[in-house]
């Protein structure tokens, strides 16, 4: 189960450092998601997986989850879902104001020549 997670981690930090760097809006976005979902999954299997066990302690139980992990990832979903809205209302607004959706700040070689 450890080597399954830890490669879909992996995986998805790979896919989403690509399409970072792509120097477009929309595969910067998908990327960025696709990051935080990879340390979302990285926080929630750092209190260990176990399936079926409750994340509180009780009487006459003696495994449980660390609801710590929990926590973390609902507040990182929350903070990711606010981060993604600005970065896409940031590319809108980008790319209403030159037509392009070129994330780099440098002009085209073929405007400055005539």
């Amino acid at each position: 189960m450890e080597l399954l997670i830890a490669s879909a981690i992996g995986v998805m930090t790979a896919a989403g450092i690509y399409l970072v760097l792509r120097l477009r809006t929309f595969p910067v976005i998908l990327g960025i998601s696709l990051l935080t979902y990879a340390v979302n999954v990285f926080l929630f299997t750092s209190g260990r997986v176990r399936v079926g066990a409750p994340p509180v302690l009780r009487e006459n139980i003696t495994t449980y989850t660390d609801p710590l992990p929990q926590a973390l990832v609902l507040t990182a979903i929350v903070i990711s879902f606010g981060m993604t809205a600005v970065i896409v209302m940031i590319g809108l607004g980008a790319f209403l104001g030159s037509d392009d959706d070129h994330v780099d700040d440098q002009p085209d070689q073929s405007e400055g020549q005539s």
